[in-house]
């Protein structure tokens, strides 16, 4: 239900943004609206709902175990429903803290360093008192990832963003390991595929980079057949790069299209094309602010729907006429009607 659910909210909303199928040619452009739901979150990354349509979000916060998962309502108050998660500042000034969340038959699952998390949404209501994360545990993955033989082995794992996949199956992107994850039943996680890197365009620079790019795969969604998975290149980031990978059920990757910039997110459109989220373009002092996009991959081509996103995460499509977006740039939930 949970991806029948996906493909058909993809499908209007992919058809109604295009304005550009042949069989819509003559049909009228489509007006977005985004206004901003919520605003204050910090380290903002991941968007879902539920079947109710209440909306739920996970802050990495600052590093100081003070993660969150976090429910707005309406009226675009935040009430937080879980405390106090996993949250430290690596050496390198980037978080290693709570990732990407999915409602699956009224269980809500979130991923975090310390692994798989999952919540009973029959046991909440809006404004409970929030729960401590140490009343919850959390199923590790990452010790059998690492133990996993891999031919370009970085010895580390972070498991990412999941879909639902066939057979009530959750699928991972790990995006350390730059694999694809399989949990095949309750604490058993394996190995499905690895993403390969790619060479590097210009190893000599500037900047000077290796002479292979990791290309880390970020989102994953499943259309009843295939999986398609986004990714973001590694240092240094080039332009235009990153690719659009299929993937069949038995691991086998293929390439859909090589054209963007730092993919983080993707959904399917219904019409075999792709919603896909490009955090920023990289520029002399890192991360541009305001240069994130939501385009639709369409294999030979893109079409931009929105432009000067700052630092877009997650894309949640609702129904026919609503979406939410995510910006950890502006700490903020933006709901988009059409």
């Amino acid at each position: 239900m949970q991806y029948k659910r996906l493909i058909l909210s993809s499908l209007l909303m992919g058809s109604l943004l295009s304005g550009c199928q042949d069989h819509r040619a003559t049909a009228p452009p489509v007006q977005l609206t985004t206004t901003t739901l919520a605003t204050g979150l910090v380290g903002l990354i991941g968007v879902e709902t539920d079947a109710s349509g209440r909306v739920f979000v996970t802050e990495q916060g600052t590093g100081k175990n003070d993660g969150r998962l976090s429910e707005i309502t309406p009226d675009g108050k935040v009430h937080p429903v879980i405390t106090g998660l996993y949250s430290f500042l690596r050496p390198d000034n980037e978080l290693d803290a709570t990732d990407h969340l999915l409602i699956v038959n009224g269980i809500l699952y979130f991923l975090s360093p310390q692994g798989l998390y999952s919540f009973n949404l029959a046991t909440y209501k809006t404004g409970n008192a929030p729960i401590p994360a140490s009343s919850l545990t959390a199923e590790p993955i990452q010790p059998s990832v690492i133990a996993y033989n891999f031919t370009d082995d970085t010895g580390e794992s972070h498991p990412y963003n999941m879909i639902l996949g066939p057979d009530g199956v959750l699928y991972f992107t790990d995006a350390a390991a730059n694999a694809i994850l399989r949990r095949s039943k309750p604490g058993q996680f394996d190995v499905v595929t690895a993403v390969p890197g790619i060479p590097n365009p210009n190893p000599a620079g500037p900047p000077p980079g290796p002479p292979v790019i990791q290309s880390v795969p970020t989102g994953i969604t499943y259309d009843g057949k295939q999986f398609a998975i986004s990714t973001l290149l590694g240092f240094p980031f080039p332009a235009g790069k990153a690719l659009i990978y299929r993937m069949d059920l038995s691991g086998k990757l293929t390439v859909f299209q090589q054209a963007f910039n730092s993919l983080v997110d993707i959904e399917n459109d219904g019409n075999g094309n792709y919603l896909v989220l490009e955090f920023a373009a990289f520029g002399p002092m890192g991360w541009t602010p305001n240069t994130g996009r939501l385009l639709r991959a369409k294999g030979t081509g893109s079409d931009v729907l929105l432009d000067k996103l700052n630092m877009p995460t997650d894309l949640k499509i609702v129904d026919a006429h609503t979406a939410y977006l995510t910006s950890m740039g502006n700490g903020t939930v933006s709901k988009i009607t059409f």
